[in-house]
């Protein structure tokens, strides 16, 4: 479905404020984090503003920024996609725009984060795109005070995607220990927020433990979680 939609850049003042009102109607917060005067900003010093449309309407939009100019990288900060239109494919087509885009300004490298209970980010992130979790960022963003995110500590995984060469799922007999995550952290929020806390505390845990040990993450496998590897 995703075929029916247009993916561009941003150039207008109207344009940054529309993407602001997707990003505040997702995260259910003023201007999402992302006011229409950062979008300008960032958008007129060359970096990555873009929306998707279907028709005239924005249904999403995205950001990202370069990284150190010796990385050739850039860093993927924010996408937002309204509700009505999720489950379009939309994420993966932005990433393939996003893919484009950066090659074509001889970047190699783009990284975000994402919060790491969240295990259909995992999965695309891992899992489908091949991106590789460089570090575990803890209360990344300290308290973000969304819709989304309020009340919770905003721990991330920090992940490269080489755009030139994904990291495969590893095979079983690679993987040295695992980590699982619940299927749907949101749900259990909404009905039990102690406990989505104290499991946050646990796969913090878990993480440092097999990071201190030496292993890194190989990658994803739903039904499992994250699979450690020796380095």
């Amino acid at each position: 479905m995703a075929d029916a939609l247009d993916i561009r850049e941003l150039h207008t003042i109207d344009e940054m404020v529309a993407a602001s009102g997707v990003f505040e109607a997702v995260w259910g917060s003023p201007d999402g984090g992302m006011p229409p005067n950062l979008l300008r900003a960032l958008q007129h010093a060359g970096n990555y503003v873009v929306g998707v449309f279907d028709g005239e309407r924005m249904v999403a939009a995205s950001a990202a920024f370069f990284g150190p100019p010796s990385s050739r990288s850039m860093h993927s900060h924010v996408t937002g996609v309204l509700p009505e239109a999720q489950a379009r494919g939309i994420g993966r087509a932005l990433k393939a725009h996003q893919r484009e885009w950066a090659f074509a300004r001889e970047v190699g490298t783009i990284t975000w984060t994402f919060d790491p209970l969240i295990a259909r980010n995992a999965h695309f992130n891992l899992e489908v795109l091949g991106g590789r979790v460089t570090d575990y960022l803890v209360d990344h963003y300290g308290d973000m005070g969304d819709a989304i995110n309020s009340g919770d500590e905003s721990d991330r995984l920090h992940v490269a995607w080489h755009l030139a060469s994904p990291v495969p799922t590893p095979e079983a007999s690679d993987v040295i220990a695992t980590v699982a995550i619940p299927s749907d952290i949101e749900a259990l929020r909404r009905e039990d927020a102690d406990a989505a806390a104290r499991l946050r505390r646990e796969v913090r845990d878990a993480f440092r433990t097999q990071l201190d040990a030496g292993l890194v993450v190989g990658g994803f496998r739903t039904g499992e979680g994250y699979l450690f590897v020796r380095s």
